[in-house]
């Protein structure tokens, strides 16, 4: 019996470096689009910096655990066919966050008007005109800068200074803390208003005010926690991308993006094998996709000089911890700030010093979701913001010393007797952000969003330097967080040729 051979898949070919949430999302709209999609990660599991550490039967989730923008994530699922309450389950946080002081009072942040009202009074009650003053201008900002633009590229200059003459009308100028600072004087309410930015990598008193839009969006459409941590909409986006015939393939390594004249034609693994693809999309750093994987590509824009003096993001230092106890008075999220402001904040990002006092994000997932922890017992990861490495801190002899502190901290304030109930646990440090996730400087949240290096002034979603070449993730436009991660993938599905252009050849192709 003579049997046909199989058919070949006759898709163009579209391989995506990195399966950060970014890269993966990318990856299910493409295929969605009709592109044979193989995604490439060094890590033994997707999520990049929102993979899961499990270990002692406790879950840790490694990076993101906010989750704004929810029909952003519907949307995803629709377009590729499917929905998303069918493969995750989402949960409304109230309130958002708990804000704790040094002196011990505490802010409840949440999205509801007359609590909020209420809480500001708490502090300052001449600050409630000012607080309705701060979420109007909030909603207006959001109105320019997420609803219209966030999923638009800035490829054209002229676009752009369009788009910059709306914004300076809107303030765009100012920093995040100098259009809060007009509506409070409240000190304390102007740290509770300003501190968003450092949730996507930025410096409350030097990010541009478009990041003001986050206060809208949180109230808008709320703060969420994916039941079985950050890392279950990781693997749900990854099924998205599987069910449509596209590879993952972990534990892979790209060292070159491949080139033909002024064209991404491939990819060079570490093992040696090369993948040709017809157009290539980067979820790594920028500047490692430029500075580490296109080293060997004369550069117009993105040259060696120009990625050596930019400004990047601060790192983090993150301490995941189990303990054999409940802690049932700490809440989901609880930020806890230092007894410094400006100057803590200085010290990470202008001086690159690591000071000696700190502000903290403790997470305990487990207060929404126990199954992430054995019985009787809470998962948590503490996160301090630090220099990233253009500091002189040695982590390795740090980095022990630096947890100690945060856990002498915590038992002083929230948890007290900690010591003794630790039963699992783990670091992770600005090393960990340049050696495990190849982090330019071991920034955690890549370019620093300043005013200049926002929209047009980031890597561009469609490279300057290589034709079928494409960024996603967070360093490119619109930025960090991932309501902007999703969007810089919905950009690339939209930038990206249609396939049908495509006349692909596949007799003699290399392949995954």
């Amino acid at each position: 019996m003579n049997l046909a051979p199989p058919e070949r898949d006759r898709r163009p070919h579209a391989a995506i470096i990195g399966a950060g949430v970014g890269g993966l999302a990318t990856g299910a709209l493409l295929a969605a689009r009709g592109y044979r999609v193989s995604l490439f990660d060094p890590l033994d599991a997707p999520g990049g910096r929102a993979y899961a550490h499990r270990q002692d039967g406790f879950v840790f989730d490694a990076g993101p655990t906010i989750i704004t923008a929810p029909w952003l994530f519907e949307k995803l699922w629709e377009d590729c066919g499917g929905r998303m309450q069918d493969d995750l389950e989402l949960r409304a946080c109230d309130p958002f966050y708990t804000i704790r002081f040094d002196d011990g009072t505490a802010f409840q942040y949440s999205g509801d008007r007359d609590r909020m009202e209420a809480e500001v009074a708490r502090f300052e009650p001449a600050d409630v005109a000012g607080y309705r003053g701060f979420m109007e201008e909030s909603r207006a900002i959001y109105d320019v800068a997420f609803a219209q633009l966030a999923d638009k590229p800035f490829h054209s200059f002229a676009f752009t200074l369009g788009v910059l003459a709306r914004m300076v009308r809107l303030g765009g100028y100012r920093s995040v803390h100098d259009v809060v600072a007009r509506h409070f004087r409240n000190e304390k309410l102007r740290s509770i208003f300003s501190f968003h930015p450092l949730l996507i990598g930025g410096n409350p008193f030097t990010a541009t005010s478009f990041y003001c839009l986050i206060a809208h969006l949180e109230s808008k459409y709320g703060v969420h926690y994916a039941v079985g941590g950050t890392n279950a909409l990781v693997r749900g986006i990854a099924g998205l991308v599987e069910r449509q015939g596209g590879s993952i393939r972990l534990g892979e390594t790209v060292e070159t993006i491949l080139t033909e004249g002024n064209r991404a034609t491939g990819l060079r693994l570490a093992s040696g094998e090369e993948v040709a693809a017809d157009i290539v999309v980067s979820n790594a750093d920028p500047a490692s996709t430029y500075g580490r994987l296109l080293k060997h590509h004369p550069r117009r824009r993105w040259t060696d000089r120009k990625l050596a003096r930019a400004d990047y993001s601060m790192s983090l230092f993150v301490w995941y911890f189990g303990t054999d106890r409940r802690y049932e008075e700490v809440p989901h999220h609880l930020m806890l700030f230092g007894p410094r402001y400006r100057g803590l904040l200085d010290d990470i990002f202008r001086r690159k010093k690591l000071a000696e006092d700190f502000s903290l994000y403790l997470h305990r997932p487990t207060a929404s979701d126990p199954s992430l922890a054995p019985e009787g017992c809470d998962s948590f990861y503490v996160l301090s913001p630090v220099p990233n490495l253009a500091g002189d801190t040695n982590w390795a002899e740090m980095a022990e010393t630096y947890r100690a502190r945060i856990q002498q901290r915590l038992e002083e304030t929230v948890m007290p007797g900690l010591g003794q109930h630790i039963v699992s646990q783990r670091i992770a440090t600005p090393l960990d952000f340049r050696d495990r996730l190849l982090s330019w400087q071991g920034a955690a949240f890549a370019l620093e969003p300043r005013l200049l290096q926002s929209a047009w002034f980031r890597p561009h979603n469609r490279s300057e330097e290589l034709d079928n070449l494409y960024l996603c993730g967070a360093g490119t436009h619109p930025g960090a967080g991932l309501p902007g991660v999703l969007c810089s993938a919905r950009i690339v599905a939209g930038l990206v040729p249609d396939p049908a252009q495509f006349r692909v050849a596949m007799d003699g192709r290399t392949g995954p």
